[in-house]
């Protein structure tokens, strides 16, 4: 397993201004004449955070929005009627140093945040490399669900993520995301609590104000037998003036990491797959 993280690094590695006329390009106005434009245009891929940053003094109002699943059609008014919002609010104390916190409607989650980067893409570094790390606590968690007595322990799931990305074009944006994630409680049994992922991000620019992003995240030591699966997640960006919208399609309800990671269900060949959103707005403090 080593052996293939290691290709998949391998591979993304050798695959080898400043306007200020659109938001995307105020939003990314800490790029420099040798520093790569950012890869990723919105603070998520889909699901996976991105390497983009917040810069120092930007506050970020986010809404991460899935409806239920669009299998029942017009039963469900195709997913309308189930729907999973996340409200999460993202202050940038430098341009390298992010801290967030957040509140999903899934398990009545909620979750503090930081990101962090290490590296970023120039002429002499070939990569961009960040830090992600998250806890969350699971508040709908009840003694009558589990059948036992409930623990703090429980309630919280943590998440360490290294992520890797390159733009390789004025196109085309790659990113890694090796992935570890603690959850106090599983939903089947026999899943070992400590769980690791190798997530697998793109971004393919199809016009000056949109492009279209995929991302996948590969469970490394899914038990057998789960009905958790992989999440798949296709969608577009768009920028509409004072904001950044990205419309997407997902097996994976949840939209914080332990989450879609340990609890995605959909199935995109039965066509149980959510439509949502994600949707931030920069404000300057």
């Amino acid at each position: 397993m080593r052996s293939i993280i290691l290709g998949l690094l391998c591979l993304i590695t050798p695959i080898i201004s400043n306007s200020q006329n659109t938001l995307l390009d105020e939003i990314d106005k800490d790029d420099t004449t040798n520093v790569a434009a950012a890869a990723f245009k919105g603070l998520k891929v889909v699901n996976f955070e991105s390497t983009k940053m917040v810069n120092q003094g930007e506050f970020y109002f986010i809404v991460s929005h899935r409806f239920g699943s669009i299998k029942n059609g017009f039963d469900d008014f195709f997913g309308l009627d189930f729907a999973n919002t996340r409200l999460h609010f993202l202050y940038g104390f430098s341009d390298g140093f992010n801290l967030s916190v957040s509140r999903s409607s899934f398990n009545k989650t909620y979750d503090i945040s930081a990101k962090y980067r290490f590296l970023r893409q120039d002429e002499d570094v070939p990569v961009t490399i960040v830090g992600y790390s998250q806890v969350a606590f699971n508040t709908l968690l009840e003694e009558d669900l589990i059948l036992r007595p409930v623990d703090f322990s429980d309630r919280v799931s943590f998440t360490q993520q290294i992520l890797i990305s390159r733009k390789v074009s004025e196109d085309l944006s790659l990113q890694l995301m090796p992935t570890y994630f603690y959850e106090g409680y599983v939903d089947y049994a026999p899943q070992d609590n400590s769980q690791y992922a190798l997530g697998i991000g793109a971004r393919y620019k199809l016009g000056p104000r949109w492009g279209l992003n995929v991302d996948y995240g590969w469970h490394l030591n899914r038990a057998d037998g789960s009905p958790f699966v992989n999440p798949l997640s296709i969608g577009v960006d768009i920028e509409t003036g004072g904001h950044v919208f990205q419309l997407h399609f997902t097996n994976a309800q949840p939209t914080f990491e332990s989450g879609f990671l340990g609890n995605a269900v959909g199935d995109w060949g039965d066509g149980d797959i959510y439509f949502g959103f994600n949707l931030s707005r920069v404000f300057n403090w």
